[in-house]
């Protein structure tokens, strides 16, 4: 096939009044191509291109071209680098290739022919690899310690002796052991990938020794590496004297009782390990890495969940990165003079001077002194994996600087850094450890602090909390998730910095908003710079654990507070605020409170009947039918019961509803006793004392609120790919449960507003949320500022016919549940016509034209909320 035949050259692209042409175009694939003269730095702005660099010249291009006819590959080239943008992840880097390298990397440039095909990377891909092959090397070892009783134990490490060297004792397995055995091998590992040992050293080593003497032999090596050259034993054999000195404390005081007994199974597996290429394992991935090796109820107990590169980025970029890019560009790009150079060693010396802490660490690669780089970690084998996370960084960065230097790197000995303290970050005082690097340092406090919901939290993780909060009493800090307190102790320990902190996104949801932000701003003072709104965390991990998330960039006690602007990252939009609110809007600093009832003249939502009876007063459709066909008076008290998955999937269960109920009617039924029996037991075995007392009453479900009329019923919980929430009208002889909000008396009009944009844009904005699912709550209903209907029958009116063209859209679609109907993807023409009419009619009640983006209007609702609550 010609390839020339696949590729435009000099396509025209209209701008501006007039026409420039970009170098090249392949429309199969929608790859972009920029082509310089080789020696043309691609990062730095360009004098003829008005200062844009060469990926930002391809993206004016792109910007300028038609909508089928936009990018999805972007690659800019100098003829000795490629760098490839991925336009569906805008915030990761570019992958660099070498032309040097190009025969071993051709398989990157797959998607340049492959619609189907994504460029490879490399990072993500060595790093599933590797985790995997430490969660094996982890495990094997945690078998063998198993095996052992009476371990000789090291001491965990404490605040004078960081890397636990100290007196030997006696008991079971020690963890201690068993992580520091792990880091030892995977740095070995690395080393001899890394021209730091000799090559295929390591690997010869295992090859060479049988298992039984395998583990004497790791022993003597890791004595070896922890000793001088000068100092080692002169008759000790060539094999081991090939390896250098290490030092960084990582081989310090081996000890018999580090290494269990080494089986051939573990031996292949560690031969196996030696096969892989390490060299490309960055520091990034080693948080995945040790999450691989915990099981999922570990990791949930510690409420862990570690960081990919390019959610990094999501924290570093707007706090520090963009900044300094920009910076050393500018600088890069300007003539070659004493002036230029004075400003690039400025700035050498301004990132020199930058402290980084990560209170809940596992390492980060930036390309400075790791000196810099302070961490705290509470889980031991963490607090390790992140000190040999950045002794990979630096010998990384001692790479890169001998290739531009054109010198050998010198990687040996390893520097002993103290800096990754293992400890309770909640429980220290992050200004003591940072103490040394504080006088005039540019203060960066970065992290991912574990994710624990309040419902989850251990007691010691509740003290932790107490702790922290002991000067907040007052306040409602109870309620708050564990992540919460990190950000209360950054203000406390080092006023003047600027952090960013990857968090749950129940931070700016719900009751937590207020509970948490308003003694920020109050009291702390505390300004948000940037803040990523929720989105699904990932990682490098192969177990991935599935959160959902918010990075939030803030600062307290700068003074003048900075001038720059805050952002807000919504997906790929980026949003340019006056101010971020607890919210994580651009509006005034402004919290919902709880409130018990709703405004005067409106209906109460609540909560359906809880039935707390183990399933025994429920039925399926089979379990009826068989009651009923031999009891055929039952049919009066089995009735239809609905909860939020039943009204939105429609799934039909039935429940015995006994309430005024003759006992004679059922007592003599054997199906139906027994059923209360099982309810009796149940409601006895409870630790809450009202249910306790209702075991006497097993016939009556423990919570009634079931209305006396149709209702309008509103599912607790519902899914937020869905446009809007699909509110239902039922009968008073259905059973609402506990898991839906019913409301008596409901008007089509209520329904219409209920149903609308506005209210779902409010309900997206202050709910509470299941995973990323909204959970609408009576309180999301009584604050919603209601336009005043009052004023204007037309719009009343207006309002309930539009509501009425909802349901006679659903109406016509007899075969469809409300899930069907509200997927985004399979909603029906005429049902999303009927909503977008009811969009106009709401917004035409609040004044708003029919076009107005959702934050637009979410800001005009918090306006009105502020108004009544002035005048309440």
């Amino acid at each position: 096939d010609d390839v020339k035949s696949h590729v435009q050259y000099q396509v025209p692209v209209p701008m501006k009044g007039t026409t420039k042409f970009l170098d090249a175009w392949i429309p199969e694939t929608r790859v972009l191509i920029e082509h310089k003269s080789r020696g043309v730095n691609l990062d730095a702005p360009q004098a003829g291109h008005g200062g844009l660099t060469p990926y930002d010249q391809a993206v004016e291009y792109d910007n300028a071209r038609p909508f089928d006819e936009k990018a999805r590959w972007i690659v800019t080239c100098n003829f000795d680098e490629f760098r490839i943008y991925d336009r569906a992840k805008p915030l990761a880097p570019p992958l660099t290739l070498k032309l040097g390298n190009l025969p071993k990397e051709a398989y990157r440039l797959a998607f340049l022919v492959n619609p189907k095909e994504k460029a490879i990377d490399r990072e993500l891909e060595i790093s599933v690899q590797a985790g995997r092959i430490v969660g094996e090397i982890y495990d094997a070892l945690l078998g063998q310690y198993d095996n052992v009783a009476n371990v000789k134990m090291l001491p965990k490490p404490n605040s004078n002796n960081q890397l636990g060297i100290g007196n030997i004792g006696t008991g079971n397995i020690s963890t201690f052991s068993h992580s520091y055995m792990c880091v030892r091998l995977v740095f070995c590992l690395y080393a001899e990938d890394a021209d730091i040992f000799p090559k295929d050293c390591f690997r010869r080593l295992l090859e060479a020794t049988p298992a039984p003497f395998l583990r004497e032999r790791l022993l003597r090596l890791f004595q070896t590496l922890d000793t001088p050259t000068d100092k080692r034993n002169p008759y000790l054999d060539a094999e081991l004297c090939a390896f250098p000195y290490t030092n960084g404390g990582l081989f310090h005081n081996a000890a018999e009782s580090d290494i269990p007994p080494i089986t051939d199974d573990l031996r292949q597996l560690l031969i196996g390990a030696s096969q892989f290429d390490w060299r490309e394992i960055t520091p990034t991935i080693f948080g995945a890495l040790f999450e691989s090796t915990l099981n999922p109820v570990t990791r949930r107990s510690g409420g862990m969940v570690y960081t990919s590169v390019e959610n990094i980025h999501k924290v570093i970029d707007p706090l520090f990165l963009n900044d300094l890019t920009r910076r050393v560009n500018e600088c890069v790009a300007m003539p070659p003079s004493p002036s230029r150079n004075r400003r690039l060693l400025a700035l050498q010396t301004e990132m020199a001077s930058k402290t980084f802490l990560d209170p809940a660490c596992l390492g980060i690669s930036i390309k400075v002194s790791i000196a810099q780089f302070y961490g705290i970690e509470i889980n031991d084998f963490a607090a390790r994996v992140a000190r040999i996370a950045l002794w990979i960084a630096e010998a990384q960065m001692r790479r890169e600087t001998a290739e531009i230097l054109h010198r050998e790197p010198d990687y040996l000995p390893l520097t002993d850094y103290d800096n990754i303290i293992e400890g309770n970050a909640l429980r220290m005082d992050w200004g003591e450890i940072l103490a040394q690097r504080r006088r005039g340092a540019e203060i960066y406090v970065i992290g991912n602090p574990p994710f624990r919901g309040l419902s989850y939290r251990t007691d010691d993780q509740a003290a932790d909390m107490d702790f922290v909060y002991e000067d907040w009493k007052d306040t409602n800090y109870g309620k708050l998730d564990y992540v919460c307190a990190w950000y209360k102790k950054a203000v406390d320990c080092v006023k003047g910095a600027r952090c960013a902190f990857v968090s749950t996104n129940s931070i700016c949801q719900g009751e937590c908003v207020a509970a948490m932000w308003e003694p920020l701003f109050n009291r702390a003072a505390v300004e948000i710079d940037f803040a990523h709104l929720p989105f699904r965390w990932d990682n490098e991990a192969f177990d991935k654990a599935h959160v959902h998330c918010v990075i939030v960039g803030f600062h307290a006690g700068l003074s003048p507070s900075p001038a720059t602007e805050k952002i807000i990252f919504d997906g790929d939009r980026i949003i340019r605020a006056a101010n971020i609110d607890g919210y994580l809007l651009d509006a005034p600093n402004i919290f919902i409170r709880n409130r018990g009832n709703p405004p005067a003249g409106f209906q109460k939502l609540t909560q359906g009947s809880k039935p707390w009876d183990g399933g025994n007063l429920i039925l399926s459709p089979e379990e009826r039918a068989a009651l009923v066909s031999a009891y055929p008076d039952c049919d009066s008290f089995i009735k239809q019961y609905l909860g939020a998955e039943d009204l939105i999937k429609g799934k039909i269960r039935y429940c015995l509803w006994l309430l005024n109920v003759s006992p004679a009617r059922y007592r003599n039924i054997l199906e139906i006793m027994r059923r209360l029996a099982a309810v009796a037991e149940i409601r006895r075995k409870t630790k809450t004392v009202a249910v306790q007392k209702q075991a006497d009453t097993p016939y009556l479900f423990s919570q009634i609120r079931q209305p006396d009329t149709d209702y309008l019923c509103v599912p607790e919980v519902s899914s937020e790919e869905r446009r809007y929430i699909p509110i239902g009208f039922l009968s008073k002889d259905v059973i609402a449960a506990n898991t839906v909000m019913t409301m008596s008396n409901a008007t089509p009009c209520l329904f219409g507003m209920m149903s609308s944009k506005a209210h779902t844009a409010w309900v997206r904005t202050i709910a509470g949320r299941l995973e990323s699912r909204y959970r609408y709550t009576p309180s999301v209903y009584n604050n919603f500022p209601w336009p005043d209907l009052c004023a204007s029958a037309s719009l009343r009116e207006k309002i309930s016919s539009t509501a009425q063209g909802i349901l006679d859209a659903r109406a016509a679609h007899p075969d469809c549940t409300l899930a069907d109907l509200y997927d985004p993807l399979t909603m029906p023409p005429d049902l999303r016509a009927a909503h977008e009419a009811n969009d106009r009619a709401v917004l035409a009640a609040y004044g708003l034209a029919p076009d107005t983006p959702e934050p637009e209007i979410v800001a005009h609702l918090f306006k009105l909320y502020a108004d009544k609550v002035k005048k309440a």
